[in-house]
């Protein structure tokens, strides 16, 4: 571009007057001519250098048309128009990861922004629907590259899960707890459930410990809120779950210690239980208990304590409308069958059947990966931080 002349604001103020003239009559070399008075001054801002590349555009330089647009994102690197102008560039040019990339964030800037300049709705959708076109060759592009490399054995859960993350069918999310974090373990969002052999074992006690848990059920006030206030400790009730009935528990074990009153009612439960390497951290863990959702409750978007465990869930009463989501993945409970998932990664539970409950048994184990001096570090950490203060 030329070097900086000096030009003031009436200049200025006509260049472009006369250049957006131009450019509304198609005289496109004319309003690069007006436009390169503002540029020259060194005073130009994105929107003329975008109208530069317009200009540059409709007189045939695609080249010159990429400069001024580079200009445009160098003073606004949000600038929508630039963006999707650049876009189409890269599109027309055929580099469909440069215009995959550009209409990707266009639809980021717009969200990020919550309002989109009237008149731009339009291009922000064409964006939005040139972003999924791209998207879906991407990901038939790389499903044909993989066709019989194996990526649907068992065994190859993790690459299929890089490939959703590649694709963005899937997000990230990391292991957050709110109390404890032990390093390096593996972020895993739902284990495998063949990993857990000891399973076998309660799946095939659904039924006796659904009998044992319906005797419960019949009586009033046997469960309790799950969220309950400790009055030594702040609570900050941001979701509306304190004290709420609509997600309660029924206790086994609380809190590392057994409730000896209700575990005695659950022999043939406590039984199948009887081989689960629980979390037991003094004070703290295990917890056994039955969680109710009732129709249409939810629990919202939430972390566990520590991702030194896996908690797992046994569903015994599942009506049509209930799932849960951990991380980017959502499953249905399925009745009978066990789940097992890292409560430290962000979840979120839902009973949306309006008529019936929701019932889960759900207790907590420790992760595989930790030895046993580690398990019993942890639990002597913990120890250290409960007794910090104690009389």
């Amino acid at each position: 571009m030329s070097s900086t002349t000096t030009a003031s604001p009436a200049d200025l103020q006509a260049a472009w007057a006369q250049g957006t003239q131009a450019l509304r009559e198609g005289r496109h070399t004319d309003a690069v001519r007006h436009f390169q008075r503002i540029t020259a001054s060194g005073q130009a801002t994105a929107p003329v250098w975008v109208a530069v590349a317009i200009a540059e555009k409709g007189r045939g330089d695609a080249k010159a048309a990429l400069a001024a647009l580079d200009q445009a994102r160098a003073l606004d690197p949000r600038d929508i128009r630039a963006l999707i102008m650049t876009a189409d560039h890269y599109r027309d040019a055929g580099d469909a990861r440069a215009a995959s990339s550009y209409y990707s964030a266009v639809v980021g800037v717009a969200v990020e922004a919550g309002t989109v300049e009237k008149g731009l709705e339009a291009e922000v959708g064409r964006a939005q629907h040139m972003r999924e076109q791209y998207a879906a060759r991407y990901e038939a592009q790389l499903q044909g590259a993989l066709t019989g490399k194996g990526l649907d054995r068992p065994e190859a859960r993790r690459a299929a899960k890089a490939v959703d993350l590649l694709t963005g069918k899937a997000q990230l999310y990391l292991q957050q707890p709110k109390n404890f974090y032990f390093p390096e373990l593996p972020n895993i969002e739902w284990a495998p459930r063949e990993d857990f052999a000891w399973l076998d074992k309660l799946e095939a006690a659904t039924d006796e410990i659904r009998d044992e848990l319906k005797r419960v059920l019949e009586e009033d006030n046997a469960f309790s809120p799950y969220i309950e206030a400790e009055p030594d400790r702040p609570f900050f009730d941001d979701h509306g779950m304190l004290g709420n009935p609509n997600w309660s528990a029924f206790y086994l074990w609380k809190a590392g210690a057994p409730v000896p009153e209700n575990a005695a009612r659950f022999p043939k439960t406590m039984a199948a239980l009887a081989d689960a390497p629980l979390c037991k951290i003094p004070g703290r863990t295990p917890s056994i208990l039955f969680s109710l959702l009732t129709p249409g409750a939810h629990i919202p978007p939430h972390h566990g304590f520590m991702n030194g465990r896996y908690i797992c869930h046994l569903p015994l009463i599942v009506p049509e409308g209930c799932g849960m989501r951990v991380g980017s993945e959502t499953r249905p409970w399925i009745e009978g069958k066990a789940c097992v998932f890292d409560d430290s990664i962000e979840h979120e539970a839902w009973n949306r059947n309006l008529e019936r409950l929701r019932v889960v048994l759900i207790f907590d184990v420790w992760r595989p990966e930790l030895s046993e001096l580690e398990r019993d570090l942890i639990a002597a950490i913990l120890g250290a931080v409960d007794n910090f203060g104690a009389g």
